[in-house]
């Protein structure tokens, strides 16, 4: 293998190649992401960000996608040929803000957008996509994996140690693998979708506007700025369309709208449009070797419940800093065997709940049915890995997986989403960023959270995990409101005092209790232990000679 080489290939540079590529070069990782197309692609896609994938965002140090996202609007429907209003309804559940969840809302930001965002982002790292380079073979070996590329109708052989398959369905990764990609294809149920520029009296920009189902003739029309003041999402439906011949011809595509729609309408620019059809399918595993797939290239969903980019870029973040660890010599090749075995039962949950949620729609003609808070990710978890520890949860033989759970923020194992707390006090260290959990957690190292009744009392637990490399592990102890405050030294990177109660409360804290966390890269809670040994155990099970 040719050591100039970057060692990760990343095959795909839509969000879910980005998100992979920018998680291991901030893991230090070179990286090369290439794409087959010629130039970024256009259009809104699937525009949807749900909470956990902003907290991610958050985490990769990418706020754009929370601050550009807009709140999706309300989807007001009419009756048949009318501006009649028949209902009012959101496509997100609501859900109040609360310490530990501080990204509540449902975001909007087209992939078009989103994509340039997490490029210029990519790029601080020195790394820029190479467009118009395409995947055409590979073959894995012990040590690598010899890839054939081509670029301007010239064929390259690249040696790399590892490839990370974000190329979508119809990609070449999955299917040189050999990966079966079993499900259903919905023939009877596609949409003609969009963005257009058009105006026309009625239609204000503050409503998802629904006119018709999909039993007969439909069109939904989202308001979005990014295509322009006059910008819209489409989408056409409907049993009784020709889609596929709609999807072919630009002036049928303003026929069909001008039909559906009760005023009189200016079209402008049809910007761009694709013909989709309905697919739930996945992979019986997500990795062969040194090659994983991610993203569509794993799984593909119906549209009903905005669940696909989403999971693809939670793909990418769970593989993230596992292969980083390897790479490095950290951590052992099996490690990368939890990323099929922790993703894929959310996804296997997730695409039973999306299609339930598409047959709903299909059955009402009701765009919003069967929204519940499932659909905010926050209750995905991995507490049946076998690299989670959990000493406070005895184990149960035969325990229901539930993966893809609704959150409970009474209920707190290893393996789930690890909660924030705000307004926390940073003690002896001058100034710092770190005002929340949240702001302490990134995907290059694992946080271990020592809560102790004092200083004092998190002393022994710091000196016996002060052996572990500081720059893949970082030590931070949570002292209660009642503690004294006075600097003093400690082999914590930091001390930080929870002056609202909000860290004792999210982390289900008795008063007076010792209790160690070991937050993973992916902003997993990985361990919750009693001291010093419960980490050493959790960690035996990640670095090599722990």
């Amino acid at each position: 293998m040719n050591p100039v080489h970057p060692p990760v290939l990343v095959v795909g540079a839509g969000p879910v190649g980005l998100v992979a590529a920018l998680t291991l070069r901030q893991n230090g990782i070179p990286v090369r992401i290439i794409d087959k197309d010629p130039s970024p692609r256009f259009g809104q896609r699937g525009p949807g960000i749900w909470p956990r994938s902003l907290e991610l965002f958050n985490f990769l140090n990418v706020p754009e996608v929370n601050d550009m996202g807009k709140p999706a609007p309300p989807i007001r429907s009419y009756k048949p040929g009318t501006f009649e209003i028949l209902k009012d309804s959101l496509i997100a559940p609501h859900m109040e803000p609360t310490p530990a969840i501080p990204f509540h809302c449902y975001k909007m930001i087209g992939q078009q957008l989103l994509d340039v965002v997490l490029r210029g982002h990519l790029e601080k790292f020195s790394c820029s996509v190479e467009m118009g380079t395409e995947l055409c073979s590979f073959a894995q070996f012990d040590e690598g994996v010899i890839a054939v590329v081509v670029k301007n109708g010239i064929s390259e052989t690249f040696d790399t140690k590892w490839i990370i398959g974000a190329d979508g369905a119809k990609g070449v990764v999955r299917k040189q693998l050999g990966l079966t990609f079993l499900g259903e294809t919905r023939d009877d149920n596609c949409i003609v979708t969009g963005d257009i520029r058009l105006k026309g009296a009625g239609l204000d920009r503050m409503h998802w506007h629904n006119f018709g189902n999909f039993n007969g003739r439909g069109l939904s029309l989202r308001p979005t700025d990014e295509i322009g003041e006059d910008g819209w999402q489409f989408f056409i439906f409907g049993r009784e369309l020709d889609l596929t011949k709609i999807a072919e011809n630009e002036e049928l595509v303003f026929e069909t709208i001008v039909s559906l729609l009760p005023t009189e309408i200016m079209f402008y620019k049809l910007v761009w449009m694709t013909y989709f059809r309905a697919n739930t399918r996945m992979v019986n595993k997500f990795s062969e070797g040194r090659v994983f797939v991610a993203g569509d290239a794993a799984h593909v969903h119906s549209p009903s419940g905005g669940q696909g980019l989403n999971s693809g870029v939670q793909d990418s973040f769970n593989l993230g800093w596992k292969l980083a660890l390897v790479e490095k010599g950290l951590a052992d090749k099996s490690l990368l065997e939890t990323y099929s075995t922790e993703r894929l039962p959310v996804v296997f949950e997730m695409l039973d709940v999306t299609t339930l949620i598409f047959n709903k729609v299909i059955t009402s003609g009701d765009v919003s049915i069967g929204r519940s808070p499932i659909l905010f990710m926050l209750g995905i978890n991995c507490r049946f890995s076998n690299i989670v520890l959990d000493e406070f949860v005895p184990p149960v033989e035969g325990k229901p997986i539930n993966a893809y759970g609704v959150l409970d923020e009474g209920h707190l194992e290893a393996g789930d989403r690890a909660p924030d707390a705000p307004n926390m006090l940073l003690v002896g260290r001058g100034e710092s960023d770190v005002k929340t959990l949240f702001g302490l957690y990134r995907p290059w190292y694992h946080t271990i959270l020592v809560f102790a009744p004092s200083l004092a009392d998190a002393s022994p637990i710091m000196e016996a995990l002060e052996e572990w490399d500081k720059s893949v592990v970082r030590l931070a102890v949570v002292l209660p409101s009642s503690a004294p405050v006075t600097p003093a030294a400690s082999p914590a990177d930091l001390v930080l005092v929870d002056q609202e109660g909000h860290a004792y409360s999210a982390y289900l804290m008795e008063v007076g209790q010792t209790k160690v966390f070991v937050i993973r890269p992916d902003g997993v809670v990985g361990a919750i232990v009693h001291g010093a040994e419960g980490v050493k155990k959790y960690f035996s099970n990640i670095f090599l000679d722990a």
